[in-house]
């Protein structure tokens, strides 16, 4: 078989969570465990057995997804900080969510984002207090005036970052849009309240707003344009105010949409392309079409359907969607993800999926919370959870985070800003403030960092705990190829409260391997360790790299 390698790694200690049940006496012979644990493992009594060792084995010659990009968005924040005047504070954060450069000891400066989401505004900053959206810091700015005049000026906090983002070599930006100009849609608001699913646009607009877009694109040099997003929730009702600019959109308002945004791209920025989907959660693209908003697969990428649009040359073949509200229980998180896949090889096995949205947001099955803010390393391990199963089970080709840097008392941040004196206090951090970082910025970086767009994930399995549903208690991995260089990158999440050694058998040329640690006391510090004795920590995500033959 060609350039086939088989990596062999061995668990010397089991991970607690996957020894289950009490200690089961078959004939009143034996003896109970002395260390007081369960130690009933996949239905086999191993109380008075040495401990069995569990064999990971990769094989590289089972590819997968091509890793496109890992990315985050400004969404808002980056108009005020991207303005601050201490450049110093700004280049700080710019390296911790961009760079790909290391310190002294090894350890990387950031995390190595592939992909930076730029906020397109709808004009509710210029509109204050009467564009009804109750915070500055979620109203936008919008280059183009109702006088038809764009003002290349705007945004200028953004634009500072997405040129942070190319001198820090970030390979895409993509562009993305809640609502059309306030000055084109129905209400003269940058939020819908209509009451109804329709888009909020005025009538005989959608050329105009395509028109908008595809200037933007073109002026900023943008490689994507994501003209719609979350379009199955409601924003707004009349008479109230919202707490940010979006709409809500009916499946052949988006295709209607994205044929209008295609033509106009091909002719004003013909390297740009639409990416379609952005729905606010992974079930909306195989099911709940109930009022015409779900089933975006088969609406957008089944030849036979009215609002397809998989033949458009400026288009992405590509559907994206959120990861919100579907990653608990973990029956519940797999199965979505494998509904997901199942329907794009049904429909168009070609398509990908990108997970375009994600963050820490509510009352996560009474064990995670967006409030208050939290950034230990229990919020990173689910933070690395949910990206292994979308890589592994959705099989997603790129993972983008929500808010890349937030004011807010609330865990959907990768870096955080303090007012001057340290307070979580978003009046006075406009100007100045101080910079943090979270676990859940280190545990992207361990995947940004090292699996780099072009990459391959290939198949990876360990005895015992091929059930996902199993492995997402326990110890989660993931491994990926660069085939030119020859590079090997697996990704090892353990959530359980034990370490778990692992050894490397069977593997032509291996001779070390880099070892990038994040656990509640380390962020990506870099050590070195011994193919043959691999100590993964407890309650930990590691990243190894390596060079094969």
């Amino acid at each position: 078989m060609k350039n086939m390698r088989f990596f062999i790694f061995t668990v010397l200690s089991l991970p607690a969570a996957v020894l289950v049940g009490e200690c089961k006496k078959s004939d009143g012979a034996l003896p109970p465990p002395d260390n007081g644990k369960s130690c009933f493992y996949n239905g086999v009594d191993t109380c008075n057995k040495a401990q069995g060792k569990l064999t990971l084995t990769v094989d590289l010659s089972k590819t997968q997804q091509t890793i496109h990009s890992w990315g985050a968005s400004d969404g808002w924040t980056c108009k005020f900080i991207g303005k601050w005047a201490d450049l110093n504070k700004k280049n700080k954060i710019a390296d911790l969510l961009f760079s790909v450069d290391t310190l002294a000891d090894g350890t990387p400066k950031g995390i190595g984002l592939s992909l930076w989401r730029m906020n397109i505004g709808a004009g509710s900053f210029e509109q204050g207090d009467t564009s009804q959206i109750t915070t500055d810091w979620r109203r936008e700015e919008c280059f183009l005036g109702s006088d038809g005049v764009y003002n290349w000026d705007k945004e200028a906090g953004g634009q500072w970052f997405l040129q942070a983002a190319r001198q820090r070599g970030v390979k895409y930006s993509l562009g993305f849009a809640l609502s059309p100009p306030v000055w084109m849609t129905r209400n003269g608001r940058a939020f819908n309240t209509s009451g109804t699913t329709s888009f909020n646009i005025a009538d005989g607009r959608m050329g105009d707003y395509a028109d908008f877009l595809a200037q933007v694109a073109a002026h900023l040099q943008l490689d994507y344009i994501s003209p719609v997003n979350e379009p199955q929730w409601t924003w707004g009702t009349a008479g109230t105010s919202a707490s940010q600019e979006g709409s809500q959109a009916q499946n052949s308002e988006i295709a209607d949409m994205v044929k209008a945004l295609s033509g106009k791209l091909s002719t004003l920025a013909p390297a740009s392309r639409v990416v379609v989907g952005e729905a606010g959660q992974w079930d909306f693209l195989y099911g709940r079409n109930n009022d015409g908003r779900g089933d975006q697969i088969n609406q957008f990428f089944s030849a036979s359907s009215s609002n397809y649009i998989g033949n458009l040359s400026n288009t992405l073949h590509t559907i994206s969607a959120h990861s919100y509200y579907t990653t608990c229980p973990d029956d519940n998180m797999v199965s979505i993800r494998q509904q997901t896949a199942a329907r794009i090889k049904q429909v168009d096995p070609s398509l990908e999926a990108w997970q375009s949205e994600f963050g820490i947001l509510g009352n996560i099955c009474n064990i995670y919370n967006g409030s208050p803010r939290t950034t230990n390393i229990d919020y990173g391990l689910y933070v690395a959870k949910t990206i292994h199963h979308d890589l592994t089970i959705a099989g997603v080709t790129s993972w983008q985070w929500w808010l890349a840097v937030s004011p807010y008392n609330y865990s959907d941040g990768l870096v955080y800003i303090n007012d001057p004196s340290g307070n979580i206090n978003v009046d006075n951090c406009k100007q100045d403030g101080t910079v943090l970082d979270s676990k859940q910025l280190w545990s992207l970086g361990n995947y940004s960092r090292f699996v780099r767009p072009g990459m391959k994930r290939v198949s990876a399995a360990i005895q015992g705990l091929d059930n996902p549903v199993t492995a997402a208690g326990s110890l989660m991995v993931s491994a990926y190829k660069d085939e030119t260089a020859k590079k090997l990158v697996m990704v090892v999440v353990n959530v359980t409260t034990q370490p778990a050694t692992l050894q490397l058998s069977g593997v032509n040329g291996v001779t070390r391997l880099d070892q990038y640690l994040t656990d509640n006391n380390n962020s990506l510090k870099r050590s070195q360790t011994s193919p043959g004795s691999i100590v993964i920590a407890p309650k930990a995500i590691v990243t190894l790299t390596g060079t094969y033959q």
